[in-house]
């Protein structure tokens, strides 16, 4: 909470919200009430219970698929996000779920891919995937050499989480910047209550204009 009171925007690489249809399904399933469930039969259906508006956009835009708040790894890491932001609008006031507030969410494989770098395939602790990381690290280096890492490169070289912070932190300077795609008027309501998924919209040498 402190670092955030410090910041003037932060980023945080998890959804921030769950798809709308997800908990209409969910009440109707609690209170026997068979409409709202039965209105996502098949696989048409459970898609809308999985993904969000701004999943979509994001495979649309850059190809890659964001894992599912309800139906994949991120289930815990949201409910935690939830309470993050709970704590921040206890302290801050509530944050506008589309990033319009303070806090904005990030997807650091989409912006690495929008600024040209490897996007995939450094996630673990392996050799392969070790050595990848190492790459990208070069090449963020080499795109961004105004870079300061503060002698850190070999940590960052050896953690996919700290290298991932950093790429969401150079994607808040983007947000702050307004250099990231703003939720279409067609999203608009959704990004609001779902949440909204900044991805650059120029490369890493417009973050110093």
């Amino acid at each position: 909470m402190e670092l955030f009171g410090a910041s003037s925007m932060t980023a945080i690489d998890c959804p921030v919200g769950w798809p709308d249809a997800f908990l209409p399904f969910l009440a109707g399933h609690l209170n026997f009430d068979a409409h709202p469930v039965l209105d996502h039969d098949g696989i048409e259906g459970r898609r809308l219970l999985a993904y969000r508006e701004t999943d979509r956009f994001v495979t649309g835009h850059t190809g890659l698929i964001p894992l599912s708040v309800s139906a994949d790894r991120l289930a815990h890491p949201a409910m935690r996000c939830a309470v993050i932001q709970a704590k921040i609008a206890a302290e801050h006031g509530p944050q506008a779920r589309d990033g319009s507030g303070r806090l904005a969410e990030v997807y650091p494989a989409a912006s690495l891919k929008v600024w040209g770098l490897l996007a995939r395939g450094y996630k673990g602790r392996g050799t392969p995937e070790s050595e990848r990381l190492g790459v990208i690290l070069e090449q963020l280096v080499a795109a961004a050499p105004w870079l300061d890492l503060d002698g850190n490169e070999d940590r960052l070289a050896a953690s996919d989480d700290l290298f991932d912070a950093v790429i969401a932190s150079l994607t808040a300077r983007a947000v702050a910047a307004t250099q990231t795609l703003r939720p279409p008027d067609l999203y608009a309501a959704a990004a609001l209550t779902e949440g909204w998924i900044h991805v650059p919209s120029g490369q890493l040498a417009d973050l110093l204009a």
